[in-house]
């Protein structure tokens, strides 16, 4: 039996993929700094607050 083995060709879509990650990693580092930026302290406040009880952390 003659069986034809072929060796895959080395993906370019690894890399392109990292660079896709890489640029979404940075546009949404600058949105949540420039979100949080502009947020008054009180909304971050509520904001953290709600988490801890939405994850079941007592916090007073």
């Amino acid at each position: 039996m003659n069986q034809n083995h072929t060796l895959a060709e080395p993906a370019i879509t690894s890399q392109t993929n990292g660079v896709a990650a890489l640029l979404l990693s940075v546009v949404f580092g600058f949105g949540v700094i420039f979100a949080v930026g502009l947020a008054q302290a009180d909304a971050l406040h509520d904001a953290a607050h709600d988490v801890r009880h939405a994850n079941g952390f007592p916090c007073h």
